[in-house]
């Protein structure tokens, strides 16, 4: 299925979770924050968290300041 990612099509598997599509980018672990369709997903969720057809994905990286 397709999604967006960052502002480009991406292609996943049918039944994707947002663990999985981090995993294949190598994010998994690092200090991200993602979005999907404009809501934050905690990082608690990034596991289990099923995409869908045309989903909206922005994933950043967490920048800590101070």
């Amino acid at each position: 299925m397709k999604i967006t990612l960052n502002g480009q099509e991406h292609t996943v598997q049918a039944d994707a979770r947002l663990g999985e599509l981090l995993q294949t980018l190598d994010l998994q672990g690092k200090r991200i924050a993602v979005e999907v369709n404009r809501e934050i997903v905690p990082r608690s969720e990034h596991e289990h968290f099923k995409l869908n057809e045309s989903d909206t994905v922005e994933i950043v990286n967490a920048i800590g300041g101070g």
